[in-house]
């Protein structure tokens, strides 16, 4: 159990950095998002003339915003689940039984991250995005439209960022299941509108 802790330790702390960042880097895409939205309010209904930007903008940051998040709803049980059946078993039949759906987690997860990097590096990634464009130099001269492997990368990182979660959450399994619950370190709870 000493060797499963040593390793369930320092996966704990660099899930919970990447996850804090992720999480700052999610709620700036949420805002720009809306504000998104919002210009596309004025512009198509106060204005009468829709821009192509804004729809595409916050589809982009809507995916970025669910590939960082995505992980610490996973890694803090916040994810829709049917637990009843795991609380009416005894504690080690559904730590078993936790244990096999995690393992089937981690090969989904797996083919998921092949599916990330072959939507990033592939043929769809070489194109470019519609009608969003960022800007190539500080006198906005220079402009870029965007490249779909820049969106589709949100797929990637989320995916990697909840397989590295999946397997802490193996490992915790794991010393739950020789007893060592107690020495396990803590996951910070999800805190409403405060620091964490």
């Amino acid at each position: 159990m000493n060797i499963l802790l040593t390793l369930v330790s320092p996966l704990s702390l660099v899930n919970e950095t990447l996850l804090r960042v992720g999480r700052a880097i999610g709620a700036v895409a949420i805002a720009l998002m809306v504000l998104a939205i919002l210009v596309q309010v004025f512009f198509r209904y106060i204005l009468n003339n829709a821009l192509p930007w804004p729809d595409e903008a916050a589809r982009f940051c809507m995916m970025w915003m669910t590939g960082l998040m995505a992980p610490t709803a996973f890694r803090r049980g916040g994810f829709v689940a049917i637990d009843m059946l795991l609380y009416s078993l005894p504690r080690t039949i559904a730590g078993v039984i936790n244990l096999i759906l995690l393992s089937l987690s981690f090969i989904v997860l797996v083919v998921a991250v092949q599916i990330g990097w072959g939507e990033v590096t592939g043929f769809g990634g070489r194109f470019t995005t519609a009608s969003l464009y960022v800007p190539m130099s500080l006198d906005f001269t220079q402009w870029l439209r965007v490249p779909r492997s820049w969106m589709m990368a949100s797929l990637l990182v989320g995916v990697i960022l909840l397989l590295s979660v999946n397997i802490e959450l193996i490992l915790r399994t794991l010393v739950k299941l020789f007893g060592g619950e107690d020495r396990l370190p803590i996951i910070e709870a999800a805190s409403i509108g405060g620091s964490e």
